[in-house]
């Protein structure tokens, strides 16, 4: 970005230092040239052949109006759905240009919040509209000098930029998803607190948006390596195709994922589950014992005035006699049939 900055003219530094609005990058694919433009200079540049990239920030939404509206790149509607709608990848073809919506994260904790940026690829220039700074399109800033200086041979490397730092994007937050997924397990190991499952359920829910949000790119990027566009070059093409690879890695691994936690869960459960049964086997031990016992209590101990064995001189023990045969031979019973 140095590079770039000492290559910007003195106006234009100061235009973009008071004007956060909007910036603008021309793109000389020949020379290998690039400098930064006023939003006069976008017309001139654009009628001499020359590439510009124009990034508008819409967060303010009545000057980003009158910009757009100035530079009419773009259709109205297209202007609204991006300061109004929620992200959800798409692509739209239009004569002129192509309307990509890409959606992208933005860690936020342990969740994630979505980014939308809406990108219009032209013959000669490329239109990207956002809120703030999505974290990816901040990450193709910070690299795409030094790509365009070493490999651009056409304005589709751009779109390249854009999808390989959106996917990595993707990348970034999965693995965050899957370290949440390691502490889960470690979690359900041991002493196991009740808020675990609050939190694996959570996370479940969280690893399914998502997938829900990775998904449509595969649909996109397929579509921009396979059907022709005079937007997006031949030479391009392959790599994008290789990039829904990527993808589809992405949401399988978010699906595995999803699997491990809830093997895991299924695993603590299903261990909670053999431990009750011991202690109910346990249990059972017992009431089979005290059983025959409580009847023989139950049977001496009613107030009736003739009962014969009361008068017997040896009664008490002969009782007590019959009571350990009857839990001796439960045990024996018991031990036999591996009860114990």
């Amino acid at each position: 970005m140095a590079a770039e900055l000492a290559m910007t003219g003195p106006s234009q530094a100061r235009t973009e230092a008071v004007d956060p609005l909007f910036s603008v990058v021309e793109l000389d694919f020949k020379t290998k040239q690039y400098r930064k433009l006023s939003i006069n200079e976008v017309r001139p540049s654009m009628e001499a052949g020359k590439f510009v990239w124009i990034d508008v920030d819409i967060a303010h939404s009545e000057a980003a109006r009158q910009l757009l509206t100035k530079l009419n790149l773009c259709e109205p509607e297209i202007v609204e759905d991006a300061m109004s709608r929620e992200p959800a990848t798409q692509i739209a073809r239009y004569d002129d240009y192509i309307h990509l919506v890409l959606s992208g994260c933005r860690l936020v904790g342990h969740k994630f919040d979505l980014e939308r940026v809406d990108a219009m690829m032209g013959e000669n220039y490329l239109l990207t509209l956002h809120k703030g700074a999505p974290v990816f399109l901040e990450a193709v800033r910070k690299s795409y000098v030094t790509d365009f200086v070493r490999f651009a041979q056409s304005p589709s490397f751009l779109l390249y930029e854009l999808w390989d730092h959106l996917i990595e994007n993707y990348l970034t937050v999965h693995k965050k998803f899957e370290e949440r997924v390691e502490q889960v397990q470690q979690q359900l190991i041991g002493d196991v607190r009740d808020q675990v499952f609050a939190e694996a359920s959570e996370l479940g829910s969280d690893l399914l948006h998502l997938r829900k949000v990775v998904l449509p790119a595969r649909a996109v990027l397929t579509d921009l390596s396979t059907r022709k566009s005079p937007f997006v070059s031949e030479a391009t093409q392959p790599y994008l195709g290789n990039m829904v690879g990527t993808v589809e890695r992405v949401l399988q691994d978010v699906l595995v994922d999803r699997d491990i936690l809830s093997n895991s869960l299924n695993n603590y459960m299903s261990l909670v589950a053999h431990k009750t049964n011991q202690v109910m086997s346990k249990l059972t031990v017992v009431s089979i014992i005290f059983l025959p016992l409580t009847f023989l209590c139950g049977v001496y101990g009613m107030n009736f005035e003739v009962i014969p064995e009361l008068k017997w001189a040896h009664g008490y023990g002969f009782f007590w006699g019959a009571a350990g045969l009857i839990v001796l031979g439960l045990l024996l019973l018991m031990r036999r049939n591996k009860l114990l």
